[in-house]
């Protein structure tokens, strides 16, 4: 994040570097200070773990179901798909907007459902539907101390969906990233493996104890 240097925490660097990532600069180049190597062997790790747009084709034809859309955007997002420029293209054929903000935590998540019952949408024309989604919510890991907080909690988010040249696209709303409970596990420790400072990796090792202990 912006405030990244001006702020009174030490934060994470691996963690931290990696929603400070404008999603303006997506078509181009990422530049990233020579310091954060162990930045950089993180994202990779996490970019090969996502499904490529080959492996997970688009399917918003009109012909087929909104829900279809919203089902392959929230297990991109569970994939970690939103947590840097890299992996976040693998969701731009599901949603209509181009950039998000520099997110300051991330919902830690167990399940989710989306509703595929067109009795449950609310319908606002024949091309273009609100579609219910529950996340079973564990908890949030907060970026700036690199800390988990545990939160049991059911949260329903209503996606807003509609036609965009014949394609069915997630208009809003722009929510933080929901990573899978056992995905954010693996990003942590694969994050800790590479990093070279011991006291980040001493408090990469206490948020993978905690993430773990929310099973």
């Amino acid at each position: 994040m912006s405030e990244t240097e001006s702020s009174p925490y030490r934060p994470l660097i691996v963690l931290q570097n990696v929603l400070a990532v404008p999603r303006s600069g997506l078509s181009g180049p990422v530049p990233v200070p020579g310091a954060c190597l162990s930045v950089l062997l993180a994202l990779v790790l996490l970019a090969s773990a996502v499904p490529s747009n080959a492996q997970l084709s688009p399917s918003g034809s009109m012909r087929r179901s909104p829900a279809d859309v919203v089902k392959r955007y929230v297990l991109l997002d569970q994939k970690g798909a939103r947590l840097e420029a890299a992996s976040f293209d693998t969701v731009t054929p599901y949603i209509n907007w181009k950039e998000e903000p520099a997110w300051e935590q991330i919902v830690v998540v167990q399940t989710t459902t989306v509703s595929e019952d067109y009795r449950q949408w609310e319908i606002v024309n024949n091309l273009e539907v609100i579609i219910p989604v529950t996340f079973q919510v564990r908890g949030l890991v907060h970026l700036d101390t690199a800390k988990f907080v545990p939160e049991d909690r059911i949260e329903e988010v209503r996606f807003h969906v509609k036609v965009v040249g014949n394609y069915w696209r997630i208009l809003s709303p722009v929510i933080p990233p929901h990573v899978g409970l056992k995905r954010m596990v693996s990003f942590a420790r694969d994050a800790a493996v590479h990093e070279p400072d011991d006291t980040q990796r001493m408090e990469l090792a206490a948020l993978i104890e905690s993430l773990r202990k929310a099973h």
